[in-house]
């Protein structure tokens, strides 16, 4: 597989412009989007932007290679998969530094997405010849006697992927790197606030001999991305994103669809939580605000423990006010921006209102254009929007409770269900956690920010339906196929 050069950089270290890709090709029909450094606000780079029409011909592109890519060899799939994987390890300050601009996610963030981009990928290389099947025992009485049943996996079809901006890279790979592997071609529809690092692996994979047809990248508006939600051709839609993912799915027909919609996640810190204060503390402090607590699993509520409240709202109001806030290139910098300013102005006018309503800031300072500092609240009315919905920020409440059946009430009091976390030593208290917690997920001991790319991951209630995970989304991309011998008599 040929390794291309990469293009001249422009001062911000970025390409001055990216093609997207049609077809395994890359197409620069223009330079239409403009792809703007979120701290400083200024253009960092121009993306190729697609139309209707690009889209309707990756759809007939990849519906005409699904032949070819599932008659692509298993071995040749993982091939195509390591090969990204030494690109990317190639590459990997590069695209620690567009996910830093085009993003504002500071730069140690940015190095650990990169490096969950690698271990996706390097998983899927893994399952890619590790196709699941089974020996299906049909002599159950004396009328099957001499038949033989066997199942294997086969991939669905053409695939369509609509991606979020808050983990540009990740989330691309969950749903690409699972396709390869599978052998379903795709058309991707990356964010179009944050195109660029989607951009570099259809860059690197156009590097391979993917079938032609395999995949197309095309950043294009949500008005002309219609298809990819309701075209016949398309077998498979996996979007990650808002609530308006239910809309999508109502428009999808008879396709398969996998929703990864957010939530607005709790942790529980029980009487005896199990580690050091210092400790649940130092997590809680990075599940809340890492990355400007844009992420889906992002630590929002506190349930604390009476008799550990106090001492936890101590440590945790001095622990943020030590958070620094600021350019994400900083390598000090803990809290970068948001993604715009209408995100900042939401989430600045949630805490208003919070605060309109009773709620007592226990930590938080000034906004600074995009920046809103690390916050966390209590007292919040459960009707509020920071109890009920996604602040998709740096913005967290602390509640006390007076048992752990209450803190388990609390967490379930939402209309979301992706991930919890609880801190306890009682082995009894964490099993019904994992027995009672209304959620996808139950991590016992940390945060529910924790996820390793391997795990099954996704919601129920409004988070979604469906799991990625790389085995997990090969499953949702093939379907089984029986086979039965008569032995002849």
């Amino acid at each position: 597989m040929a390794t291309k050069k990469t293009a001249a950089r422009t001062p911000t270290g970025l390409a001055p412009s990216y093609p997207y890709y049609l077809a395994n090709a890359a197409v620069a029909a223009n330079t239409d989007l403009e792809v703007r450094d979120k701290y400083s606000g200024k253009v960092a780079t121009r993306v190729a932007m697609g139309d209707a029409t690009a889209i309707r011909k990756a759809i007939v592109a990849a519906h005409k290679a699904r032949g070819a890519m599932a008659d692509f060899p298993p071995d040749k799939r993982r091939d195509v998969l390591e090969h990204c994987v030494r690109r990317f390890q190639e590459r990997f300050e590069e695209l620690a530094l567009a996910l830093c601009i085009e993003a504002g996610k500071p730069i140690k963030d940015a190095r650990g997405e990169v490096t969950r981009l690698i271990d996706t990928f390097r998983i899927a290389a893994g399952e890619a010849t590790r196709t699941e099947g089974e020996y299906v025992e049909l002599q159950i009485s004396e009328r099957t006697r001499g038949y033989r049943g066997m199942v294997k996996r086969v991939p669905v079809g053409a695939c369509s992927f609509i991606t979020p901006f808050n983990f540009p890279l990740n989330l691309v790979a969950h749903k690409v790197a699972p396709a390869i592997a599978a052998g379903c071609p795709f058309v991707l529809k990356p964010a179009a606030k944050t195109p660029v690092g989607a951009l570099i692996i259809g860059e690197i994979l156009a590097e391979t001999d993917l079938p032609k047809g395999a995949f197309s990248v095309i950043p294009c508006s949500n008005e002309d991305a219609a298809a990819l939600t309701e075209d016949e051709r398309i077998a498979l839609l996996s979007f990650t994103g808002g609530l308006i993912g239910w809309d999508l799915k109502a428009r999808a027909g008879k396709k398969k669809v996998v929703l990864e919609l957010g939530g607005n996640a709790a942790c529980i810190v029980d009487e005896d939580p199990g580690l050091p204060l210092d400790k649940v503390v130092e997590r809680l402090v990075f599940g809340a605000y890492y990355q400007s607590g844009q992420s889906c699993i992002g630590v929002q509520r506190i349930y604390a423990h009476r008799t550990v409240y106090d001492a936890l709202r101590r440590k945790l109001k001095k622990a943020i006010g030590g958070l620094r806030s600021g350019d994400p290139r900083d390598e000090r910098t803990f809290v970068g921006p948001v993604i715009d300013s209408d995100a900042a102005d939401r989430i600045e006018s949630w805490i208003a209102a919070a605060r309109k309503g009773g709620a007592k800031v226990i930590a938080g300072g000034k906004r600074e254009g995009n920046i809103i500092p690390a916050t966390l609240l209590e007292q919040v009315p459960r009707d509020a929007d920071l109890q009920r919905k996604e602040v998709f920020g740096p913005v967290a409440i602390l509640e006390p409770v007076d048992s752990f059946d209450e803190a388990i009430a609390r967490v379930n009091d939402s209309d979301f269900g992706l991930q919890a976390g609880v801190f306890t030593a009682n082995l009894a208290n964490a099993m019904r956690a994992w027995d009672r917690i209304e959620a996808g997920g139950v991590v016992v001991g940390d945060v529910p920010s924790f996820r390793v790319d391997n795990m099954p991951y996704g919601g129920i209630k409004d988070s979604g339906i469906g799991r990625e995970g790389v085995k997990y989304a090969i499953r949702d991309m093939t379907e089984e196929r029986l086979l039965v011998i008569r032995d002849p008599a």
